[in-house]
């Protein structure tokens, strides 16, 4: 038995948003604010809390919330969750049968709506004698009390709408808490590091917890036992490494801390609430739970904690059971997160029908996790008001590159082990060239200075004017080394519907006929130029197939030379060289050479990657002139941008494609 859908409507920004559910450990990802930690607190708040008020209700209906009067259907207004559990023939079925409705022996789902809703009647009673309190502030103020929280039964979402609803069969909330085991680990966890003296005792807190939910103590009586203190402290010594074993082996595992203990520190008094405590070593060097790193208290803290939930679990032994892991990562380092992710579900895995939803923003948790597991929430904006698509990424993705599958196996096999800050990137740029990923971050510098200084002086000659410019630098950007596969990643950027610049080479070549055709190189301002050998523009640009002779071909290389065709993805847009100075450029190095010779000149004898270098003085055609310099691309970008931050009075250009490139994407 299990959960196999969530859907949510009318809660903050989830105006309806519906989560597939066929995993038994889901990871939640989205970049900030697109409701991640609002679809864990609505679980929260129907199968626990069941607290509500004005904030909760969605935005997009603020204005018809102001305004209700006689005849407004609150039912269109009401807060909602919807649960799909599916269950087999297999199941004991005790608990669901009140919730069944179709007899029929091939149906093998129920559907469950917890709802809060508004009583209309009694607050527009109450608004009447508001006195001279405005309307909105009041029903902002009170509605709280005017709201109640019920469970139903139905077989279709057309019973939802009020002509329908005479079908909902309402039921109790102690029959759904028999059926449904629910339990939440926030991500404002009670941990402090050792300055702080009020997470002192945190994790020897939770050790007593766990224990006491296992074992019966004595709650009356301290003073007789007095002096059996020191023999039980020996014994339950050896007693707590049996119960706290798995706690302990996780601990091991993840921190590789091996002289981690659970001793025992009764006091007659406080044999309750304080009998253990959490430490380091032995007897002649143990050090205190809080005298340990944030980072390492935390992972502890958290792994206590989950094994108390899977006794809970393992003892309530309720048909559903639903476990929320809100941002494991915080205060943790990369390494802890990626041995998380990797042994989570193992850990996870003893408790039968347990199912786990992750929220996360770390891209380390992504990497080491399953990508049928992973749940993208994304904002989607409309007419009707904003709201969150959760969408299954590898369920539609594998549908996009059905006819492209190695792209989609790199693209698998890539962000498994790097570039996972996509999933929570609102931008990202694409670099192609080693050369350009070295100096990237001084180029959008110099781009962020520039414009920074066009703002000074907008604002100097017009005292009403406010900039508005955010530094590119300042935004939230992913840097991908994509080499040539940029083409690969077009699905996954549609599908998170980020701006995505890609900043390549023109790549011309001729048609050289022997005894095998050969395509090599060529200058941009070649007669013999036929086409261009960079996959990512010919992919993105939908080049025809190459024939000589081909005027389809002929006319959309002259469109590329003169940047006249469109990107086939409504989030990519691919940025190569300009004619600039009177020269067009084929590489980056030919484009930088060309904007900073004067400079590269002067500076000849510090440049590193180069030979030649006498030929800066004497060759003035450019292309040419790259050809014979330039002999390590790495270490002459590398040199590029030693000299940019160690002299004083050198200050490169950026080539006119890369700053077009950045001003396109900043403008996003």
């Amino acid at each position: 038995m299990q959960i196999k859908k969530i859907n949510v409507r009318n809660f903050r920004i989830l105006q309806d948003s519906e989560m597939d559910f066929d995993t038994k450990v889901c990871l939640l990802l989205g970049r900030n604010n697109t409701g991640k930690t609002s679809f864990m607190v609505v679980l929260e708040k129907f199968l626990k809390t069941r607290d509500f008020d004005f904030n909760d209700f969605s935005i997009c209906l603020r204005n018809e919330l102001f305004d209700i009067n006689e005849n407004t259907d609150v039912n269109k207004m009401a807060i909602q969750l919807i649960l799909s559990i599916e269950y087999k023939e297999s199941d004991d079925l005790c608990n669901i049968s009140d919730f069944l409705l179709d007899l029929d022996p091939d149906c093998k789902t129920i559907n469950l709506l917890f709802e809060c809703s508004i009583k209309k009647d009694k607050l527009l009673d109450a608004i009447k004698f508001r006195g001279s309190m405005l309307k909105e502030k009041f029903i902002a103020n009170n509605i709280k009390q005017y709201l109640q929280c019920r469970v139903f039964t139905f077989d279709s979402l057309e019973d939802l709408k009020t002509e329908n609803r005479y079908k909902l069969i309402e039921k109790d909330f102690k029959d759904v808490e028999k059926l449904i085991d629910f339990e939440i680990i926030h991500a404002k966890r009670n941990v402090a590091s050792s300055e702080e003296k009020t997470g002192i005792k945190v994790l020897s807190k939770l050790t007593t917890e766990y224990y006491n939910k296992t074992v019966e103590n004595p709650t009356d009586k301290f003073e007789n036992i007095n002096n059996l203190i020191s023999d039980m402290d020996g014994q339950l010594d050896n007693s707590y490494q049996d119960f706290f074993a798995n706690f302990l082996k996780n601990a091991k595992e993840f921190l590789n801390m091996t002289d981690l203990k659970v001793v025992s520190n009764l006091k007659a008094k406080e044999i309750i609430n304080d009998s253990s405590e959490v430490v380091y070593g032995d007897l002649a060097k143990r050090l205190p739970e809080h005298l340990n790193g944030l980072g390492h208290m935390n992972i502890l803290f958290l792994l206590l904690t989950i094994e108390i939930k899977k006794a809970s679990f393992k003892n309530n032994n309720k048909d559903i059971k639903l476990l929320l892991i809100e941002e494991p990562e915080a205060h943790t380092h990369p390494q802890i997160q990626y041995i998380f992710a990797r042994k989570i579900e193992k850990i996870l895995n003893d408790v039968p029908n347990l199912q786990t939803i992750i929220s996360t923003h770390s891209p380390h948790m992504v990497s080491k996790h399953s990508f049928e597991n992973i749940r993208y929430m994304a904002l989607k904006n409309s007419e009707n008001g904003d709201n969150i698509k959760i969408k299954n990424f590898h369920k539609e993705l594998n549908k996009k590159y059905k006819d492209e599958q190695k792209e989609f196996s790199f693209l698998k096999q890539y962000l498994s082990v790097r570039s996972s800050e996509l999933f929570f990137a609102d931008k990202a740029i694409f670099i192609e060239g080693i050369s350009e990923g070295i100096l990237l971050d001084y180029f959008i510098k110099q781009y962020d200075g520039e414009e920074n200084k066009k703002e000074e002086e907008k604002e100097k000659n017009d005292k009403t004017y406010k900039s508005q410019y955010i530094p590119l630098s300042a935004q939230n950007i992913t840097v991908v080394q994509a080499g040539a596969n940029a083409k690969a990643f077009r699905y996954f950027i549609d599908f998170l519907h980020i701006p995505t610049l890609i900043i390549t080479d023109i790549d011309t070549v001729y048609r050289k006929d022997g005894k095998k055709t050969t395509y090599p190189a060529c200058a941009v301002t070649d007669p013999n130029l036929c086409f261009t050998s960079n996959e990512t523009i010919k992919y993105y640009y939908d080049a025809p197939q190459f024939n000589p002779g081909c005027s389809v071909c002929s006319a959309w290389i002259n469109n590329i030379i003169n940047h006249a065709n469109t990107s086939i993805s409504d989030f990519v847009n691919v940025f190569y060289q300009y004619e600039e100075e009177g020269y067009y450029p084929r590489s980056f190095e030919d484009a930088f050479i060309n904007v900073n010779l004067a400079q590269l000149k002067h500076k000849k004898e510090n440049l590193l990657g180069i030979k030649n270098e006498d030929e800066l003085d004497e060759n003035t055609d450019i292309y040419d002139l790259t050809q014979k310099i330039i002999d390590k691309k790495s270490d002459f970008a590398s040199s590029l941008l030693y000299i940019a931050y160690t002299e004083d009075d050198v200050e490169w250009a950026v080539p006119k494609y890369i700053k077009e490139g950045l001003s396109w994407l900043q403008k996003k």
